[in-house]
């Protein structure tokens, strides 16, 4: 049986195959499309076995694409790629365009991804190695289903590899990346139920679409009855994030590619799609968010105010806010400074504090992402509070609460639960959250900065003057006896 251990060793392997010749970026693509390459070949004939056996219909099993997830045809199988030994990329990208061919729902996910490059992988000569030993490499791997020592083995394997390299690409990483207790912490806030119509906008590798049917299935229900869409700029975090959803056994979702800001994808009767649940990590503070072209928005989304050019952070907040039900929640990780900026932000933050769509602020603690170390807080909107917060806010300040760690700090189980309970119960708590009122918030000029909501100082300790005064004089008796012993005992040795 294959497990988590074994097959993440597999793929630091893969990792060292392609060291020193391809960028860290870019190993990622080659490495993940051959695990689906693999995934592929050995589900479709473990597929195809079955039904033989049930039916005795060899043409139906191995020839007929109605009967299989997905239809690799003979000459895409893995067994035909070990027959590979010279022109090895371009064979692959082949391979590659004939299972798009013969499976619209892969179209475009692994032919963006050049086998034959030599710009990335050298020479001819040199591409035939690498992709040779990768080819050997995965050839020993069964991913049948029956295979596997859990269901989701392939998708947690597949959040190892990202992290992985996440780490050993910094900042870089951390753009299509959010750190997987983030990733957590934001689903649970929101408790996505089935049914519901969920998305998110910037969704990088799609770890919080998987996250949000994971948390379903957790609860007992069926992850299959939601709905999940994403947009995506990156053309290569687009291609990991249709392989993610994959390995995780998700089939049903609609990822789009494009800049949702300049122009959003996802639409409907070229209205924007509305959502009962959005989760998102936009980019942070981007300076070409593209203020120029959303001056007169078709689909007004900035109604609230233009966010100023140097700063995107309220862009998204707005497209977000624009995509939401009457009755919808969204939770997004953004920085700190959108709670106390001037200008044009301040504007927005007023008019967001009147419409009473901000339900919570969350202050979480420093260095949590590999792509900043800009301080980033969790906000929650909400479009139909419930009767008993309407007219109220809900600050936590959950900075101080995480494990330190190399190279970013980590949110707990223990941090999660607590972040996550006061919530839930939108209470007061010492030290750690307040409810305060619409009102309270206009009094401090709109500024939203959880710090001062939340009071977290110690209190001063009176100071017993003269309890201290008799402490002194004890220890001042003490010493004077002291040094009288010690004046007898040198006397007595002639001193």
């Amino acid at each position: 049986m294959i497990t988590q251990k074994y097959l993440e060793s597999k793929l630091r392997y893969a990792t060292a195959i392609l060291h020193n010749t391809i960028a860290p970026s870019d190993c990622i693509n080659y490495i993940s499309s051959f695990l689906f390459l693999k995934r592929l070949s050995d589900v479709f004939e473990e597929e195809a076995e079955n039904i033989e056996a049930e039916t005795g219909d060899y043409e139906l099993a191995w020839n007929e694409p109605d009967e299989h997830t997905f239809f690799v045809p003979k000459e895409a199988r893995w067994g035909n790629l070990q027959l590979f030994t010279e022109n090895i990329g371009a064979q692959l990208n082949e391979v590659v365009r004939t299972i798009e061919y013969h499976n619209r729902k892969l179209q475009g996910i692994l032919s963006n991804i050049d086998f034959n490059d030599e710009r990335k992988m050298g020479s001819r000569i040199q591409q035939d190695n690498i992709l040779s030993n990768l080819i050997i490499h995965f050839s020993d791997l069964n991913l049948r289903n029956s295979n596997l020592s859990e269901p989701d083995v392939l998708g947690q394997v597949y959040k190892f590899l990202l992290k992985m390299f996440a780490e050993k690409t910094g900042k870089k990483g951390g753009e299509f990346y959010t750190p997987h207790k983030i990733v957590e912490l934001i689903v649970q806030l929101l408790n996505p139920q089935e049914g519901m119509r969920i998305c998110d906008p910037t969704c990088g590798t799609g770890s919080m679409l998987i996250e949000c049917a994971k948390n379903i299935r957790s609860q007992g229900g069926n992850s299959r009855n939601i709905s999940l869409y994403g947009q995506e700029i990156n053309l290569a975090t687009w291609n990991i994030a249709q392989i993610n959803m994959f390995l995780h056994n998700i089939f049903d979702f609609d990822i789009r590619k494009g800049d949702v800001i300049r122009q959003p994808a996802l639409l409907e009767n070229d209205n924007l799609m509305l959502f009962d649940l959005v989760v998102a990590h936009p980019p942070l503070g981007l300076r070409n968010w593209g203020y120029e072209e959303v001056q007169y928005d078709s689909y007004h989304r900035f109604e609230y105010g233009i966010p100023p050019q140097s700063q995107s952070d309220f862009a998204f907040i707005e497209h977000i806010i624009a995509t939401l039900k009457k009755t919808g929640r969204a939770g997004l990780l953004v920085s700190q400074g959108v709670l106390f900026r001037g200008g044009n932000e301040k504007k927005i933050r007023k008019a967001l504090v009147h419409e009473d769509l901000i339900e919570t602020v969350i202050g979480l603690p420093p260095n949590l992402l590999y792509s900043s170390r800009i301080p980033v807080i969790i906000l929650i909107f909400n479009r139909h509070k419930h009767k008993d917060i309407k007219g109220k806010l809900l600050f936590i300040d959950a900075s101080c609460e995480y494990q330190q760690g190399k190279p970013i700090n980590q949110l707990r189980d223990k941090d999660i639960a607590h972040i996550v309970n006061v919530y839930k119960n939108f209470i007061n708590e010492d030290k750690y959250a307040t409810v305060v009122s619409i009102e309270d918030v206009i009094t401090n000029d709109y500024n939203l900065n959880f710090s001062r909501y939340v009071n977290t100082s110690e209190p001063e300790k009176l100071i017993d003057v003269e309890a201290e005064m008799r402490n002194v004089q004890e220890l001042e008796n003490k010493r004077a006896e002291a040094e009288k012993a010690m004046d007898y005992l040198l006397k007595k040795l002639g001193f």
